[in-house]
Formats: structure tokens, C-alpha cells, sequence
């Protein structure tokens, strides 16, 4: 991805008075292992399901935009061990035209509430005023972040720092495959393998279809990111024709690597969308039963997916009708720059 570069140390106002503590940027690719076992230690305490290898890792930072990690990361180090990291970017809600300046960060449970979070979202504020400076002035600006629903110490932080809620995400379950409605598609539409070279003409129809969501960004994501995650699986779509258009979606996926470490068999049916010209005709429930059929003929034992639950188009209550629960709610907190 990157390579290593001389350590630069940051000075942090507000940072803790604890021996051996420093602050500094991204020193390149020997740092992902480092940052992944951070993660591994947050989640645990933080009851967080997730996998973030140094493999994951790396191959995200290779295509990260808006964000210069040797710039717009920061980590926290005691006695040369990182205890913590941080990472600013922004982005242009497509929706609303609103700037969006965003930062988040794991720290490890043994130097949490010590001080460190509050500097390092304080260092990241400052830093996001720098960037946001040097962007056109109109319209309104926020400062974002995230957290899920068991990380209670990210939720504290926001809250006592003046972010407020903005959009509230739902994990939602399949708690099995049974019972799976047998629902044809519409009239002119059909299911085929996704050629390699159709791989590109998915990817710009699902931009198209999620275009009218809240928080897109059209340059968050490029075709070479999106093709190069670890758990896309093309023989596992369910892309539904009209002649040589895509009319809508379900790229469904199994995560190997989770399924391992949390002893279980599910799949995902996830960035499930329909186009303009073929919604209000049943498309995305029927691809949804196609998804969970299949993963059934694959030995899974559940489904999974995320989803904005104030979606406008009716999400949350489709899945619902497919059979699908409220496990997990995650928060995007926002406030005024």
C-alpha cells in the first residue's frame, strides 16, 4: 500500500499526563498489525462483532478517499506500544449538499477513560477545521462519527462533547431459512451469472440506485475498492436483468473469516437495490427470497444485513416481512462545525 516514512511525532493540547505517552502520525505499512490487534482488544470489551485483519486493513487504506493516512491519522503510543488510533476524512452528503467532516478511533480497554479519547477527537476537530478550510465556504458543515450499540464509552464521549443523533442503522437477522416465500420475479426480468466484464455496469447501478439515500457520496467508493473487498463474491449474486440493463440487486456474501470465529453459518444479503424504472414491483423481495434460498442450498443457517432504518423507501419493513429481527442498533452523530 504505503511505504514506511519517517515517524512524525503530533503535539495533542489536551492529551493525558501519563509517562511514556506520545503522539504521533501513520508510519506506513508496519502499522496495520498494530492496528488490527487495537481493534481485537476494543471489540471484545465493546461486545462488538467484527473482522479487521491486517490484510483488511491494508487493502482498504489502498483506496481510501478524501484521507491521507500519513497525514489524517493519529496514533497514541505508550513506551512505543500503541494503545490507540484515529482517523479523520470528509465527504459531500449527495443528498442534502451538506459537508461532512468525520473522524473515529479505537483505543484498548486498559487506557480508556484516562483522557485519551476527548484529546484525540479534540486533535481530530482541529484538524478537520484545517481541511475544511480550504473548501468551498456555502452550506452547512458537521463534524460525524459513529458508534454501536454496546460501545457505550464512544456514545459518552460524543454526547458529553455536544454531537447529538443524526440517522440510527439496524443489524438485522434471518434467525433461520425455513419458511422462504417462493416469489417469481417481474414480467421481462431475469437472473443470470454476472460476467467479469458486467462486473463495472453493477457496481455503476448500484451507485445509481443508492444515489437518493441519505449520506451517499459518490466519490466515497471507487469500482477498484468496491471489487477488491475481501467478501465480494460474484458466483453469490442475484442481479436481475431487463435484456442487457440491471434492473436490481442482492450481492450476497459469506464471510468465512466471521463465521469461524463466531461459530455459526450465516450469510449476508446485502446492498440490496432496485432501479428507478423497475421499483414498486415486488423485484426486491423476490431477489431477497432467491438470496436466502440459495444460501440455504449453501448450508447456511441464517441471513444477515444492515440497514438505514429511516429509510425512506420502506426498508425496514420489507425485511421484516422476509422474516428478518433487530439484533443490533448502531448511531451516526452529528454536530454543528
Amino acid at each position: 500500500m504505503v511505504a514506511e516514512t519517517l515517524i512524525k511525532s503530533v503535539v495533542v493540547p489536551e492529551a493525558p499526563a501519563i509517562h511514556g505517552l506520545r503522539f504521533r502520525l501513520f508510519a506506513g505499512d508496519a502499522d496495520f498489525a498494530r492496528m488490527a490487534a487495537v481493534i481485537q482488544a476494543a471489540k471484545v470489551v465493546d461486545q462488538v462483532e467484527r473482522i479487521d485483519s491486517e490484510d483488511d486493513l491494508r487493502r482498504s487504506y489502498s483506496h481510501l478517499t478524501h484521507c491521507d493516512p500519513f497525514q489524517d491519522l493519529l496514533v497514541a503510543e505508550i513506551a512505543g506500544e500503541m494503545a490507540g488510533y484515529s482517523r479523520t476524512t470528509w465527504y459531500v452528503d449527495l443528498l442534502s449538499q451538506e459537508r461532512i467532516y468525520m473522524s473515529f478511533g479505537f483505543i484498548k480497554p486498559e487506557w480508556r477513560h484516562k483522557g485519551f479519547g476527548r484529546a484525540m477527537l479534540h486533535w481530530n476537530q482541529e484538524h478537520l477545521r484545517q481541511i475544511a478550510a480550504e473548501h468551498p465556504q456555502s452550506g452547512p458543515r458537521f463534524f460525524e462519527s459513529h458508534s454501536r450499540e454496546h460501545e457505550a464509552s464512544a456514545a459518552a464521549l460524543l454526547t458529553h462533547d455536544g454531537y447529538l443523533p443524526a440517522r440510527h442503522f439496524n443489524l438485522m437477522v434471518r434467525p433461520d431459512l425455513e419458511n422462504i416465500p417462493n416469489l417469481a420475479l417481474p414480467a421481462g426480468l431475469e437472473v443470470r451469472p454476472v460476467r467479469p466484464e458486467q462486473y463495472r455496469q453493477v457496481w455503476e447501478a448500484s451507485c445509481e440506485a443508492f444515489r437518493d439515500h441519505w449520506g451517499f457520496d459518490p466519490e466515497a467508493e471507487s469500482y477498484e475498492s468496491w471489487l477488491d473487498q475481501r467478501n465480494q463474491q460474484p458466483d453469490l449474486w442475484q442481479v436481475a436483468w431487463a435484456g442487457d440493463e440491471v434492473a436490481g440487486m442482492v450481492l450476497s456474501y459469506i464471510d468465512t473469516l466471521e463465521n469461524q470465529e463466531y461459530r455459526r453459518r450465516r450469510g449476508w444479503t446485502e446492498n440490496i437495490c432496485v432501479r428507478r424504472p423497475w421499483r414498486g414491483q415486488g423485484l426486491a423481495r423476490a431477489l431477497i427470497a432467491r438470496s436466502l434460498s440459495m444460501l440455504k442450498e449453501l448450508d447456511m443457517a441464517q441471513a444477515c444485513l444492515g440497514v438505514d432504518s429511516q429509510n425512506l423507501s420502506g426498508a425496514l419493513r420489507l425485511y421484516e416481512s422476509m422474516g428478518y429481527q433487530t439484533v443490533e442498533r448502531s448511531t451516526n452523530w452529528r454536530k454543528a462545525m
